[in-house]
């Protein structure tokens, strides 16, 4: 390259190539699709395409609170798992779910034997909006599925909304 290719006034007329991954055509287009599907396999707690960055055993069960006049209920999906897999605690404003998923296969045949092993622990922690009747808390574990009821101290809403004024 001669020296006078590098004057700013003669840049214009040869313009040098420059090779950067970012401005290739089919480097953007595979970031793009890798941020896809990163994010659409987000909320699964399996990441299929991420088999170095993402763990297989994670594992976070599905929870839903109903709130009620006199209780509140909560339900947790545990497939796979026995009531000795379950640890269920409750504090003064917070019930705390944990346990570990332990899965095992085992697979024979003439010509292959194959054996698979995933654990994975989790932890659920809820926050309770209100006092609750501690000697009353029951917890039952049926077909996959933990139900916890807990009666309310006092009866109504545990939660009062206050006016906001002007001044």
């Amino acid at each position: 390259m001669a020296i006078t290719n590098l004057m700013p006034w003669r840049r214009k007329e040869h313009k040098v190539p420059v090779n950067r991954e970012e401005e290739h055509p089919l480097a953007l287009f595979e970031r793009d699709m890798e941020r896809m599907f990163d994010e659409f396999f987000s909320g699964f707690g399996l990441a299929p395409f991420d088999f170095w960055g993402t763990r297989w055993s994670d594992f976070s069960p599905q929870v839903d609170i109903v709130d009620g006049e006199k209780e509140i209920k909560v339900s947790v999906e545990l497939p796979g798992l026995d009531e000795k897999d379950i640890d269920v605690s409750l504090s003064r404003d917070t019930l705390t779910i944990s346990g570990e998923k332990r899965q095992e296969k085992e697979d024979k045949g003439k010509n292959y034997y194959r054996m698979e092993r995933s654990y994975g622990a989790f932890k659920r922690i809820i926050p309770i909006p209100c006092e609750v009747k501690t000697e009353a808390v029951e917890a039952t574990f049926k077909n996959g599925v933990l139900n916890i009821v807990l009666p309310k101290a006092t009866e109504g809403q545990c939660r009062q909304k206050i006016a906001v004024k002007t001044a």
